[in-house]
């Protein structure tokens, strides 16, 4: 039988809820448990795909294709199983299957309430994707509920998750909390008065925390510990100090040295071997103690919210773990690029231009490309980036005068990038699409197989096929495929059924890929990935050329 354990938050929101909960599964996982993770969001959009990222920071996707909340990124960075559709799910999917089933008469024409028809759907859904994992044996599930107490939108997810630890019964369920405890500089002193309302609040609506974790920016005294015990009810070996971390792979040992894992333990009623932490250990020395640094130049539009490149950025770091580096990621505003030029590149070991949405900016990325093609730095384009690329070579190598995407110009003489009307989807069903379709049922989402062509780079990095996943609604368009090869550009990769172009790069080049899908996605620290790990060798071997090598 699964035993559940729900995350809660209080206070403010950002805490680093989704940290807390995947570095409680790593340690449960390093005891030989099989553990999975939920992510439930209160918010009524039905997924995240279509929201700001300026709003909701990274879209993370899935295998199956689901466009969920970036903590399933990391779930996914720091235990072996894989998430999937049912892992996160949001009030708007809740409330929409609830009115799918009134529709159909399955309540017998009674009156559909929050209570019970509400919370019992949540409770189904969140028993549903307990056993997407590990065929159906999972031990422990960890969820998390998205918004912090108090909040109108989390009370069904709280009720819910109160009413599933009753029916579970003694020794299946438990909480743990995660408060904020702020330091006021003008006090000179910890306040722990905001985590005891947020306990207290937590305690009004029925459910009693068997850990809380305090969050701070420094270690919480054992007085102020003792002090939010007594007031909050919690026992003192209960109330663990989170605070600042530089990496967030240093959290794990940081909980499990306070017992958090024996506690959790206790509350299951479950005797698992000691946790075996060496691999996170060996993780965080490699981090901390690199041989040389690189710079890396991000070139996009959101660089003022870096939770947009969440995935991104930690694909980066796991390079700079299997290449012995520090990798330092420099954001650029492509837009302070198309009105500035190409200087502030000049001092960066490799440039990679991310996904995204949208004209604005596409210019000043395209410029960068341009700078790292003519000048042979390391360039790695990745969705867009490699859109823009292929648009950039287009122009400047193919001259295909004025070439563009037809999502940026919808009438340009030469669309070499453009909406692919019709293609397959993972399960073989045929899927098409136009301009007035819904842009959350538009895009290429999910992994998918595709070889990979030999001799290439691309064959070198990953062997004979590539298993990525995707989210995208524009291709490089076949029709002008002959043409850009003509000019010297490789297409290394295609999708088997559509041949639509996967991989690009240019062999006379030191180091110059574009990949269509997001590689980002299915990097972790254990492994890395080989993609990043050899864009960052190409900036390292960039600078020991130019003797410009950095020492970390």
């Amino acid at each position: 039988m699964t035993k559940y354990v729900f995350v809660t938050g209080g206070v403010v929101s950002s805490l680093g809820k989704g940290i807390a909960a995947a570095s409680l599964a790593a340690i449960l996982e390093s005891r030989g448990l099989r553990v999975t993770m939920l992510k439930l969001d209160p918010y009524i959009n039905v997924d995240p795909g279509t929201m700001s990222p300026f709003q909701h920071g990274e879209v993370f996707v899935t295998e199956d294709g689901a466009e969920t909340d970036l903590d399933l990124g990391h779930y996914e960075r720091f235990i072996s199983a894989r998430m999937h559709k049912v892992n996160n799910f949001t009030t708007g999917q809740i409330y929409e299957s609830v009115l799918r089933k009134e529709r159909r008469g399955d309540y017998l024409g009674k009156t559909v309430q929050v209570i019970p028809h509400i919370t019992n759907e949540i409770q189904d859904f969140i028993a549903r994707g307990a056993k997407a994992a590990w065929n159906g044996e999972t031990d422990v599930a960890i969820v998390e509920i998205g918004g912090t107490v108090g909040d109108i939108e989390s009370l069904p997810f709280l009720e819910a998750a109160r009413q599933m630890s009753l029916r579970l019964g003694r020794n299946n369920a438990a909480f743990m909390h995660l408060t904020l405890v702020p330091f006021i500089a003008s006090a000179g002193e910890l306040k722990t008065k905001p985590t005891q309302h947020s306990v207290q609040k937590l305690r009004e609506i029925g459910i009693y925390p068997n850990a809380l974790l305090c969050r701070a920016d420094r270690p919480i005294p054992d007085e102020e510990r003792a002090k939010i015990s007594l007031f909050s009810n919690v026992p003192l070996d209960a109330v663990i100090s989170v605070w600042d971390s530089d990496s967030i792979y240093k959290i794990p040992s940081m909980l499990h040295k306070q017992g958090l894992d024996n506690l959790v333990c206790d509350a299951l009623a479950i005797s698992p071997p000691p946790a075996d932490l060496s691999m996170w250990d060996r993780l965080v020395e490699a981090i901390e103690h690199p041989r040389n640094e690189v710079r890396i130049g991000m070139v996009g539009k959101y660089v003022d919210l870096t939770e947009s490149y969440k995935s991104l950025s930690e694909a980066l770091v796991h390079a700079g773990i299997h290449t012995n580096s520090r990798v330092a990621i420099e954001y650029i505003d492509s837009e302070v690029i198309e009105a500035e030029g190409t200087g502030c590149l000049e001092h960066l070991d490799a440039i990679l231009v991310p996904g995204g949405f949208g004209k604005r900016g596409t210019e000043g990325k395209m410029a960068a490309i341009r700078y790292a093609r003519e000048n042979g730095v390391p360039y790695l384009g990745i969705c867009l980036g490699m859109q823009l690329a292929v648009i950039e070579f287009a122009r400047s190598v193919a001259k295909l005068e004025g070439a563009n995407s037809t999502e940026f110009n919808p009438s340009t003489a030469h669309p070499v990038v453009a909406l692919i009307t019709e293609w397959q989807d993972r399960e073989g069903k045929i899927e098409r699409r136009d301009q007035s379709s819904d842009l959350g049922g538009t895009m290429r989402k999910g992994a998918q197989r595709c070889p990979v062509k030999p001799g290439s780079r691309a064959h070198a990095i990953y062997g004979n096929e590539v298993y990525e996943r995707h989210r995208h609604r524009y291709e490089v368009n076949n029709v002008y495929v002959p043409r850009l090869e003509e000019a010297g550009m490789v297409i290394s990769a295609r999708t088997p059924t559509e041949q639509l172009p996967e991989i690009m790069e240019l062999p006379d080049h030191p180091w110059f890929m574009g990949v269509q899908f997001h590689p980002e996605f299915t990097s972790t620290p254990r492994d890395g990935h080989p993609l990043f790990s050899s864009f960052i060798t190409a900036a390292l071997k960039r600078q020991e050329q130019h003797g410009k090598g950095k020492p970390a």
